[in-house]
């Protein structure tokens, strides 16, 4: 926390919500005190504490103390029932758990707790993952894993210790949970926003947004309709950017940059300019064949990837020897940018034809009046599996026809959908991507369930 004891820097907003904010100095002296008490009450050096705190301040005020204390914050999900936080903890067993917020402090008050050295191979954040499909996982990391890269990515992205950086997703989620310490290391105010209308007002005052592609659609949205905002760069993560969305932010004078990675993995590959992805700043990829298939497995070797899940249990991270992948697949390698093509656990094998989800997914989802779509394999007698597209849409009369038509006449016979189904809203991830394990369990449940999953017409 030496932004807290700089005299240039102390009084400047740390953290900020839509009817909060803590200044460095502030801050600093929170996360002591919060420390103090956590040693207090018999937190102990490398213990685990959960922490599950709807207001983002009191979240990341107790990650902050946990870690300051010598422990490792387990950061969850606040909007998690207690049924299934019970469950997803019970493996973990966390030797404290956080509900209610940690007791502030006042500077001068004399309560603050000594400060303990921090070494890079502290496991420093743990949070959880279940990617876009199963039960989530814990994954932990060292503090160097994510510290590490913090230069990086303020060089890539061209933040400044006077920038007001956007944070409109969850904390549970690890891109934004690592967008706040990245803005907190780097000096700069961390603006957590919770709705969609907090984030359009928070645009006129925030300079950089870490966020998920259908956010940054939804910002441009508000921004074509004239909504103040002063935003010069946003950084994406977690999937391809819709088309045109690049042009769209350019004619605000908004800069884009992209990027591939993984809970377990971090940064692996960015794309500053449009022109593709390259590999992010110290890491290797390498490519590998998949026996009778047309890509091939991302493989990377990184300082940034995880030292892995807690409580032992088995995730997509492998490893051979210093490489690591989660199988996600890519076009074979060359000379030219990486070319994604969906997680490997998600092809579909189609009377022995293997088709990549995201292939589909990309041409479906251009089309006009697809919000957005999630393309799976569902149980067939004859051909093992079918492929299946459930569309976000507003059911628009004829949209099935347009669509297969479009199938039709751009993807290959095996590719092509042979189920469709809609919905007004596709479940999401806590870090904005489409849940594709409940909406495998949705349709094996369709017919007693009561989904709004219904039969696009």
């Amino acid at each position: 926390m030496r932004h807290a004891a700089d005299p240039t820097t102390r009084e400047r907003p740390a953290l900020r919500t839509a009817d909060r904010t803590r200044t460095y100095a502030e801050l600093g002296v929170d996360v002591r005190t919060g420390a103090h008490e956590l040693r207090a009450t018999g937190t102990g050096t490398s213990d685990l504490v959960a922490v599950s705190l709807a207001d983002p301040v009191d979240l990341v005020t107790a990650a902050l103390a946990v870690d300051h204390a010598g422990a490792t914050p387990l950061v969850c999900d606040p909007a998690w029932s207690r049924a299934q936080r019970a469950e997803v903890l019970r493996t973990v067993a966390p030797r404290t758990f956080l509900e209610v917020p940690l007791p502030r402090g006042t500077v001068g008050s004399g309560t603050d707790a000594p400060a303990r050295a921090a070494r890079p191979d502290d496991l420093a954040w743990a949070g959880f993952s279940s990617g876009s499909t199963g039960r989530p996982r814990a994954v932990v990391r060292t503090r160097s894993s994510w510290a590490g890269s913090f230069d990086h990515v303020t060089r890539l992205t061209g933040t400044t210790a006077t920038d007001t950086v956007l944070v409109p997703g969850p904390l549970a989620s690890s891109l934004s949970f690592f967008a706040v310490a990245h803005a907190l290391a780097t000096g700069a105010c961390a603006y957590v926003t919770r709705t969609p209308a907090a984030t359009a007002t928070a645009l006129a005052v925030s300079d950089v947004v870490h966020l998920v592609p259908q956010v940054l659609d939804t910002i441009l949205d508000a921004v074509d309709a004239g909504a103040p905002s002063r935003l010069r760069r946003a950084v994406v993560g977690g999937a391809s950017v819709s088309p045109g969305a690049r042009s769209r932010a350019a004619a605000h004078g908004v800069g884009l940059l992209t990027y591939y990675g993984a809970v377990e993995l971090s940064f692996v590959a960015v794309d500053v300019d449009g022109r593709g992805l390259r590999p992010f700043p110290g890491v290797e990829v390498d490519v590998r064949p998949l026996t009778g298939a047309h890509v091939g497995e991302v493989w990377v070797r990184s300082p940034w990837v995880a030292s892995g899940y807690l409580a032992h249990v088995t995730g997509p991270l492998r490893r051979d020897g210093p490489w690591a992948t989660v199988g996600d697949l890519a076009d074979p390698p060359g000379t030219g940018p990486l070319v994604l093509r969906g997680r490997g656990d998600g092809a579909i094998l189609t009377g022995g034809a293997t088709v990549v989800p995201e292939d589909v997914e990309i041409v479906l989802r251009a089309v006009p009046g697809v919000r957005d779509v999630v393309v799976l394999g569902t149980p067939h007698r004859r051909f093992g599996a079918v492929v299946t597209a459930i569309v976000e849409c507003d059911g628009l009369p004829g949209l099935r026809a347009h669509l297969e038509r479009v199938a039709r006449s751009a993807l290959a016979p095996a590719q092509r959908p042979r189920r469709w189904y809609g919905t007004s809203t596709l479940p999401r991830t806590p870090s904005g991507k489409p849940a594709r394990g409940a909406l495998s369990e949705t349709l094996e449940e369709l017919e007693t369930s009561g989904s709004d999953l219904v039969p696009l017409r």
